[in-house]
C-alpha cells in the first residue's frame, strides 16, 4: 500500500530546452538537468506523471525500482498547493494501477478494504452499497472526490460511492488519512479518498525517450461468476479523450423468506473525460481545461439494510456528474473549477408495494465553484483561494414544507457553504512544512465564520528515513438524513451542531529499493459527534440522531512492504484504534460506537512466470460494537478473517484470469443483520488493444 519514495536515480542532461516534448519529466523516473533554465521556465516544468507502463526489458528490481521513482513525483492532494509524493509533509496512501489491476476484487469499495486505515462496511456485493470510513469515524465524516472535485452528497453517506466509472477507469487512488479541512473544506472530518482516472492517450518509458504509444486504445473486459453475476465493461480512448461504459448485475446471495430476490444487483455505468490543452512557446503559460461527466444508475435488494423487521426492502439511485477545470501556468497558477452533481433515491420499505408504507424519493442537487491558486517566491509556495459550495434538496420526508410541491416531493432544504483558505508551504532540500487555514461559513443555522488552522512537517533523514508530524482541524456539516429523517422508527434532530475534530499525529518512515516501512501513532480529539443512538430500557425505543458530547481516539499503524525476493513482493500492516466515551451500556449506536478495534491486511503477489502472476490477500477484523437481531436480542461483533486470492495470465493484448473471495466462506456479519456472502468466484478475460 505505501509506496517507497525515496530512491536514487540516474541523472540526464538536455544540452537544449525549447519547451516542447520534455514537460513530463515526471514521467521519465529519473532525475533531468538542463544547462540553462530561467525561473519561469522551472515554474511550470513540475508536471504531475501522466499515464504510464514501463514494458522496456529490464530485471524486476529495476521494474521496480522505475515504478517507484515514478510514483516519487506524482503530484498528489496533500495541499492546497500541489507537491510530488517524495516532497508531501502528509502521509498519503496511493493505490496505484498495478495495484488495481492486480487485486482480487470487482469494485472500487471492495478495493479499499486492503487500505489497514480503511474501514469498508458493506451491505451488499459489488459495491451495491457501501460505508467507507477512515480511523474509526463513518461514512459521512470525509470527501469523496473525482479528478479532484467533490462528489459528496449532502443526504446521506450511504450513496457516497456510487461512482460513474468503471474500476478500469482508474489511474489511482490517493487514501488521505486524518482531519484534511484546510485542503477539502467539510465532510474531511477524518480524511479524504480522491480517485484519479486515466486519459486517453497511453504513454510508455522506453530506454530514455518518453513516447506516446497509441494515440487511440481499445478496453474491453467480460467477467461472470457465482450467483448469476455478469459484468461487462468498453472503454475507447482518443488522445486526449476516453469514454467507458459498465453493465454489471448479480442475483445476489440470499432470499427473502418468501423466496423472492432480496440481495439482487443491476446496474450501469458511463463516464466521459477530455481535455484540452494549448502551449505557446513565447509564453510560460500553459493554459488547460479538462472536464469529465458521467452517470451511475442502479437498483439493489437492500434486504434488510435499514430494519430487521422488513427482508424485502429495495433501493434505486442515479446519479449525475459533471465538472470543469481550468489550469494555468506561469508565475501565478490558477485552477478555477466548475461542478454539478445530481442524485435521485428511491427507497421502497416493501419491495414494489406501498400499500402499507409510502415510498421514500429524495433528489439532491449540488452546485460547486472553486478557484484556487499557488505562487512560487522567495520563502516557499504558497497558495490562496475560495469556494462556493450550494446544497439543495427536495423529498418526500427530508428538510421543511415546500411552498409549491411538486411531483414526489413535498418537502426541501437548501444551504450554502463559503470558504477561503490560505496555505504557505517552506520546500528545503530536506525539510517540508506546510501551515494554513479554513474560513468558513454556512447558511445552515446560522453558522458564523469559523477558523480552522492545521500544520504539517515533515524532514528527510539521508536518501532512507523520513519523520513527520502534523496537528490539524477540521469540520463536518450534519447531513439532510441526520437532520430531518423522522419516520420508520427513527427521530431526527433538526438543531444539531457541526462535528469538530482536533488531530496530532507523529511517525517515521523507511524506505529503501527492497523495503518499506512506516510507523505513526495519532490521537483525535472530538466535540459534537453525530450518531443514531437508541436507549434500549425502553418498550418503544427508537432511533435518535445526537451529538456526542466529546470521543477522543487513539491509535497505531504500521505497514512493511519488501521486494527481497526475486518476482515477489510481499505487504503486512496493522492498525489499532481506541475509543474512549463517556456512553452508557443501555446505549446502543449505529454508527460511531462501531469500529475496528484491531486491524490486519497481508498480501503476497508473485509472478510464477513471466505471463503467470498470483495475488493472495488476507484482511483480519476485529469490531466494537453490537447490534440488535430479528428476535430483539442485542449481539456484539464477532472478529472475522477473510482470504480472497487471484491468478491472472497476461499477453501482449489480453489477460485472463479467475479469482476468488472468501475462499474459506465464513459467513460473517460485517454490518447489522445483513450476513455477507460466503465463497465468491468469478472468471474473466480484458482485452487491450492499441
Amino acid at each position: 500500500m505505501y509506496k517507497p519514495i525515496f530512491n536514487q536515480r540516474k541523472a540526464l542532461r538536455f544540452r537544449q530546452f525549447i519547451r516542447k516534448g520534455y514537460a513530463l519529466f515526471a514521467c521519465l523516473g529519473r532525475v533531468v538537468t538542463i544547462g540553462v533554465l530561467s525561473v519561469a521556465t522551472l515554474e511550470s516544468a513540475s508536471a504531475a506523471t501522466d499515464d504510464i507502463s514501463t514494458k522496456t526489458e529490464k530485471t524486476s528490481d529495476e521494474q521496480q525500482t522505475d515504478k517507484e521513482a515514478t510514483l516519487d513525483d506524482v503530484e498528489i492532494t496533500g495541499s492546497r498547493a500541489p507537491l510530488a509524493l517524495g516532497q508531501a509533509a502528509r502521509m498519503v496512501t496511493v493505490l496505484s494501477r498495478e495495484d488495481i489491476q492486480a487485486a482480487p476484487v470487482q469494485s472500487i469499495n471492495d478495493l479499499l478494504k486492503m487500505a489497514v486505515g480503511v474501514d469498508v462496511r458493506q451491505r451488499g456485493p459489488i459495491g451495491a452499497q457501501t460505508d467507507v470510513s477512515i480511523r474509526g469515524g463513518t461514512s459521512e465524516q470525509i470527501t469523496i472526490l473525482l479528478n479532484g472535485i467533490n462528489i459528496c452528497d449532502p443526504q446521506t453517506g450511504h450513496n457516497a460511492f456510487d461512482l460513474p466509472c468503471d474500476i478500469s477507469d482508474i489511474e489511482r487512488i490517493e487514501v488521505l488519512e486524518g482531519p484534511a479541512g484546510r485542503v477539502y473544506g467539510t465532510s474531511s472530518l477524518l480524511g479524504a479518498i480522491n480517485i484519479v482516472t486515466k486519459s486517453g492517450e497511453r504513454r510508455e518509458v522506453r530506454g530514455e525517450r518518453l513516447e506516446v504509444r497509441g494515440k487511440r486504445n481499445v478496453e474491453a473486459r467480460l467477467e461472470g461468476g457465482s450467483f448469476g453475476y455478469l459484468s461487462a465493461a468498453g472503454r475507447v480512448g482518443i488522445a486526449s479523450h476516453s469514454l467507458s461504459a459498465n453493465y454489471t448485475r448479480s442475483d445476489g446471495y440470499q432470499r427473502a423468506k418468501s423466496g423472492a430476490l432480496n440481495s439482487d444487483y443491476d446496474g450501469v455505468k458511463v463516464f466521459y473525460q477530455g481535455s484540452y490543452s494549448l502551449t505557446s512557446h513565447h509564453s510560460s503559460l500553459t493554459p488547460k481545461i479538462s472536464w469529465h461527466v458521467g452517470m451511475s444508475t442502479k437498483g439493489y435488494g437492500s434486504n434488510t439494510f435499514y430494519s430487521a423487521k422488513y427482508d424485502e426492502q429495495y433501493e434505486k439511485t442515479t446519479k449525475i456528474y459533471t465538472a470543469i477545470k481550468g489550469e494555468t501556468g506561469g508565475c501565478i497558477h490558477l485552477s478555477p473549477s466548475i461542478y454539478w452533481n445530481r442524485s435521485y433515491d428511491r427507497f421502497e420499505l416493501i419491495r414494489g408495494s406501498e400499500a402499507k408504507v409510502p415510498f421514500n424519493y429524495h433528489r439532491t442537487d449540488v452546485f460547486g465553484i472553486n478557484l484556487n491558486s499557488y505562487f512560487d517566491w522567495l520563502l516557499g509556495r504558497t497558495a490562496l483561494g475560495a469556494e462556493f459550495r450550494n446544497e439543495d434538496i427536495v423529498s418526500t420526508n427530508l428538510g421543511e414544507a415546500l411552498n409549491n410541491p411538486f411531483s414526489h416531493y413535498k418537502m426541501g432544504l437548501n444551504r450554502s457553504n463559503l470558504s477561503f483558505h490560505l496555505e504557505h508551504n517552506i520546500l528545503l532540500s530536506r525539510f517540508t512544512l506546510s501551515a494554513g487555514f479554513l474560513a468558513i461559513k454556512n447558511t445552515w443555522n446560522e453558522m458564523p465564520f469559523t477558523i480552522y488552522p492545521g500544520v504539517d512537517a515533515s524532514y528527510r533523514i539521508g536518501n532512507n528515513w523520513k519523520v513527520y508530524a502534523s496537528y490539524n482541524e477540521s469540520l463536518r456539516m450534519p447531513s439532510f438524513t441526520e437532520l430531518y429523517y423522522s419516520v420508520g422508527g427513527h427521530k431526527a434532530d433538526k438543531y444539531l451542531k457541526p462535528e469538530e475534530l482536533r488531530a496530532v499525529e507523529g511517525g517515521v518512515k523507511f524506505s529503501n529499493r527492497w523495503l518499506t516501512a512506516k510507523a505513526c501513532v495519532f490521537h483525535h480529539h472530538a466535540r459534537n459527534m453525530i450518531d443514531w443512538v437508541m436507549d434500549t430500557r425502553e418498550a418503544d425505543a427508537v432511533w435518535q440522531s445526537v451529538n456526542h458530547t466529546k470521543v477522543n481516539t487513539l491509535g497505531q499503524e504500521i505497514s512493511l512492504t519488501s521486494h527481497l525476493l526475486p518476482l515477489t513482493s510481499f505487504e503486512i500492516a496493522y492498525c489499532h484504534l481506541h475509543q474512549n466515551k463517556n456512553e452508557a451500556e443501555y446505549v446502543q449506536s449505529q454508527y460511531s460506537l462501531e469500529y475496528l478495534r484491531h486491524k490486519v491486511t497481508a498480501q503476497v503477489t508473485a509472478r510464477l512466470t513471466e505471463k503467470l502472476e498470483v495475488r493472495i490477500g488476507y484482511r483480519y477484523q476485529d469490531r466494537m460494537g453490537s447490534y440488535t437481531d430479528t428476535q430483539g436480542t442485542v449481539k456484539n461483533y464477532h472478529p472475522y478473517s477473510v482470504l480472497d486470492g487471484k491468478v491472472t495470465w497476461k499477453e501482449e493484448t489480453y489477460a485472463i484470469y479467475v479469482e476468488g473471495n472468501n475462499l474459506t466462506s465464513h459467513r460473517y456479519v460485517d454490518y447489522g443483520n445483513v450476513p455477507q456472502p460466503g465463497a465468491w468466484v468469478t472468471a474473466g478475460v480484458k482485452v487491450s488493444l492499441y
